[in-house]
């Protein structure tokens, strides 16, 4: 397929220790600690629901709030590609455990939160947001998975789209198998033009699979042992930094992404 070339509008992070993208490139040089343990604020959902939110749906609008602040843009107008390996982990241990019991004590509530596009459905309706949205999965493939789509999506309809990728930590038997320790999530807004708050460009190559890149912190790089939608932290680190970009993702088992590209003043 021929190369995808969209502009980051705006990035958006959450982890236990940086919980905001603005934080990150000082805290990657040294000059900021760990952030105070917390969980995300998701500032964009009403007080009500965040309350009620499973830690998901707050991983993902928290990220997704900042990228589309930062852009500028109406997030009621924008597309959207939500992407994770496994979904929300602490839900689905509490139905498996449920139904193995006592079926009949399965919250309605929590089952209705267990679906993989519940963080899709809850930002979109924080938003009234009537644009296209979907979530994908890829197992440790689903942030290159992710940013393909949203990049195809952008330049097929001529509109800027959001990513928002993200993975709760695991829980019960359910860790041992995922072994995903450390919550995590990112978000960019993609555009098919340049306008004045874009402050990258991206050519997105597909490409047979390949080595992926990795992160030069080894901080970043335990991340990425420890969650897969960490996969995407090469190409955060590389805009974080305004370095060029030159990185390598993994899309599906077979097929990777080559990014490149530049920030831009």
């Amino acid at each position: 397929m021929p190369s995808l070339d969209v502009f980051v509008q705006g990035v958006g992070l959450w982890t236990p220790a940086v919980t905001m993208w603005a934080d990150f490139k000082p805290w990657l040089d040294g000059e900021q600690a760990d952030a105070e343990p917390g969980k995300p604020h998701a500032g964009v959902l009403p007080a009500n629901e965040r309350r009620r939110a499973p830690d998901s749906v707050l991983l993902a609008a928290t990220a997704a709030g900042q990228a589309v602040a930062a852009s500028g843009l109406d997030p009621s107008t924008l597309a959207s590609v939500f992407s994770s390996a496994h979904g929300d982990q602490l839900i689905t241990d509490y139905m498996c455990a449920t139904l193995a019991d006592s079926p009949a004590d399965l919250s309605p509530t929590r089952f209705h939160n267990s679906v993989h596009n519940a963080p899709a459905g809850y930002w979109t309706i924080a938003t009234v947001c009537h644009a296209a949205c979907s979530a994908v999965s890829a197992g440790d493939a689903s942030f290159g998975a992710g940013l393909l789509e949203a990049a195809a999506q952008a330049i097929a309809d001529n509109h800027p789209v959001l990513l928002a990728a993200f993975d709760t930590r695991g829980y019960g038997p359910l860790l041992s198998m995922t072994q995903i320790t450390l919550p995590f999530s990112t978000a960019l807004v993609l555009s098919p033009t340049r306008t004045p708050q874009s402050t990258a460009r991206l050519v997105i190559t597909t490409t047979p699979m390949a080595p992926v890149s990795r992160t030069r912190d080894d901080r970043l790089r335990a991340w990425a042992t420890m969650n897969p939608s960490a996969a995407g932290l090469p190409l955060l680190e590389a805009l974080a930094h305004g370095t060029g970009v030159d990185v390598v993702l993994a899309a599906s088992a077979g097929m990777a992404l080559h990014v490149t590209g530049e920030t831009l003043t």
